[in-house]
This record gives C-alpha cells, structure tokens and sequence, in this order.
C-alpha cells in the first residue's frame, strides 16, 4: 500500500513537472528587463525568451516577434531551446512511464520485473528530465545575475530573472522528486 501511495505522488509530482517545463519552455519570460536607474516612469516592459522577444507598452498592448532565423542566434540560445525541448519529450515520456509501471503494480499480473523495469525507467528518466530543465535554467539565471552587477554592461541592456525561469526551477525540483520516489520504489 505505501509503494502505491508512493508511486501516486511521484505521478503527481511528474505531472505538475511535465506541465511546469512545457510551460517554461513557451515562455517569453526568460529575462524581463531591469529598471536600474531613477526613473520612475516606465512606459516599456522587454521580456525575452527562447522562441520570441516581446514588448509590453504601458501594460496595455503587448507586441511579440519570434526570433528570424535560427541560424542568427546565439550558441547559448541554440543550446538552451535544444534541452527544453529534450526535456519537454522526456518528460511526456517518464509521465507515460510512470503511468504504465503504476497500472502493471495495481493489477500484478504481469509479475515483479515488469513493474520493476517500468518503475526503474520512470524514475531515472524523470531525474534526467530534472536536470535537463535545471541546466538551462540556472545557466541563464547566472548569466543574468553576472550582467546586472557588471558595470560595464550599460543600464538600458540590464535584466532581471524572469517568471519562466522560477517555473524551471520548480518543475526541475518536483521532476528531481518524482524520479526519486520512483527510484525508491524500485529498490524496495
């Protein structure tokens, strides 16, 4: 009874995970721009993500242009869009995974190495989705970081951490604690 309640947060853990990296990789709001000076006044909001730049005009009008060419980015860039989007199909995947090895437990009649085998697979590929969601996420939130406090770096090109990036960091969390509590059961 404990491996199934077990399992069941896991999946539920993964699916909020699942949800949280698909949202964070379609969001604008990867770097969100800083007002570092005096002025009080803000008319324009920059946001910047990995698929589109936007801008928002006094809060009423918001205006996005995805990227021209993917050949024109930056290799970060290129990187980061690239484990997004290897995280977002591996989670769909241990989601699936998990849901195959919570079925094969409930019935028990395809005996213990089945259950194992997908048990073990959900588990690993969710703590692999995990870190695939944090490197990107907490690489871009270095980079922000190192360019704020960087005086060279003129005012008008400072950011600050965007709403995608705290959804990256909590769908990695609840991922990473999916495949543990998945791996968990496999090793009792």
């Amino acid at each position: 009874m404990a491996h199934c309640v077990l399992q069941i947060t896991g999946l539920i853990l993964g699916g909020v995970g699942m949800v949280g990296t698909l949202a964070a990789t379609a969001m604008p709001q990867w770097r969100v721009s800083a007002y570092v000076d005096g002025n009080i006044v803000v008319f324009e909001t920059i946001w910047e993500g990995l698929w589109m730049d936007c801008i928002s005009q006094l809060g009423l009008r918001l205006q996005c242009k995805l990227y021209d060419s993917v050949l024109a980015l930056p290799p970060p860039l290129e990187a980061f869009r690239a484990l997004m989007c290897l995280a977002t199909g591996l989670s769909i995947l241990s989601f699936l995974a998990a849901i195959v090895g919570l079925q094969y437990s409930q019935r028990g009649q395809q005996g213990p190495q089945a259950v194992s085998a997908f048990i073990l697979a959900a588990g690993a590929a969710f703590l692999l989705t995990g870190t695939l969601v944090l490197i990107p996420v907490s690489w871009t939130a270095a980079g922000i970081v190192r360019d704020f406090y960087d005086p060279a770096v003129p005012a008008a090109l400072k950011r600050e951490l965007g709403a995608a990036l705290y959804v990256g960091w909590g769908s990695g969390a609840l991922l990473l604690a999916a495949g543990a509590m998945y791996c968990h059961c496999w090793c009792q």
